[in-house]
């Protein structure tokens, strides 16, 4: 999509939140308080539900939102994410030496945190940490676009997601309100999910935890709000403590079309998926409830039965590349840390 500014861009502004629920800028006047940005009417439209729900304030909304463009580089990762390559190849950036070493200093580092979350929210300290080493390389690699101009690009541009990532902005802004956060600054990922542990703004208001106990849930530059946000982001959607996640199996490909395309939540009984030719690779409990899935390995295809705990990660993120990666790089994780 061709760039197209709302506004040019005026003098610098540095914008902050403040709980009375108005906006307030830097002390510097801008040449856009003399003369209104004009704004698309899609934009003029969002700013005045935003006053009208929240309590914003309106001219404060308008110089906000006045320099921001589509950004190209937001628009063309939206249409080709990572996740969509085969297994094999999205596999291979994950489970590697590096991440795997870099994992086991996180985790050492980070020991007697890990050890808290998983005890008080039943999560294994091997799933927490390799969820954050897939997400930003245990908080190395954060994102660099700028949080706001991600959301706005994706809730005015990109129409197969346009009314998610509107939602998405409310919250940013919200957040932004409630934490202090200069919403120009903040920068994540081309999606706009921020911090550690890469949340979007409505998961940041809805699961982030203060686990260092310092008055603040900061999930940007707190490694332990981080963890113990994770860890309440899992047992929110349902994680079941001491349960399997995934367990690799057999299937006869004829008569399967209508498993794998009844998606990833689990529905049938394991005993179930055995009588329709699916057959688990290690004991599992029958009566446990399961979703058959496929990945494409260097030799072909592969079949894998997701359980309850595996479907709660995919809530994390909804690919099964993605899901499976953070399964077996916590797999190799727990491997290797038993050893030390």
């Amino acid at each position: 999509m061709t760039e197209r500014p709302f506004v040019e861009r005026t003098a610098a502004l540095a914008a902050v939140f403040l709980l009375s629920g108005s906006l307030a800028f830097g002390e510097a006047a801008s040449a856009a308080d003399k003369k209104p940005p004009v704004l698309a009417p899609e934009v003029e439209a969002f700013i005045a539900e935003m006053v009208q729900k929240h309590e914003f304030d309106a001219k404060a909304l308008n110089r906000l939102f006045g320099p921001v463009r589509a950004r190209p580089a937001v628009l063309k990762a939206m249409s080709t994410p990572g996740t969509a390559r085969p297994w094999y190849e999205f596999r291979k950036r994950y489970i590697e030496p590096g991440r795997i070493n870099t994992g086991l200093a996180f985790w050492r580092d980070n020991a007697a945190t890990l050890e808290r979350a998983a005890r008080e929210y039943g999560i294994p300290e091997e799933i927490l940490v390799a969820t954050i080493g897939v997400e930003t390389y245990y908080g190395r690699h954060a994102g660099a676009f700028k949080v706001f101009d991600s959301l706005v690009t994706i809730a005015f541009h990109y129409p197969p997601r346009a009314e998610l990532f509107r939602s998405e902005l409310e919250q940013f802004l919200l957040l932004a309100r409630e934490t202090g956060l200069d919403p120009a600054a903040v920068r994540g990922s081309y999606a706009g999910a921020m911090g550690i542990p890469q949340f979007l703004p409505s998961s940041y208001r809805r699961y982030a935890v203060d686990f260092d106990a310092d008055g603040k849930r900061d999930i940007i530059r707190s490694t332990a709000d981080a963890i113990g946000s994770v860890a309440n982001y899992y047992k929110s959607f349902g994680w079941r403590t001491g349960q399997a996640v995934v367990v690799p199996a057999d299937a006869d490909k004829s008569g399967l079309d209508a498993l794998l395309e009844a998606g990833i939540k689990p529905q049938l009984k394991v005993s179930e998926l055995k009588a329709r030719g699916v057959v688990p690779s290690v004991p599992v409990d029958e009566g446990a409830e399961a979703a058959l899935f496929m990945v494409e390995s260097e030799a072909g295809p592969r079949y894998w039965l997701g359980l309850n705990n595996f479907y709660v990660i995919t809530r994390y993120n909804r690919s099964v590349n993605y899901a499976l990666t953070v399964y077996e790089l916590a797999h190799e994780l727990r491997t290797r840390y038993a050893q030390q």
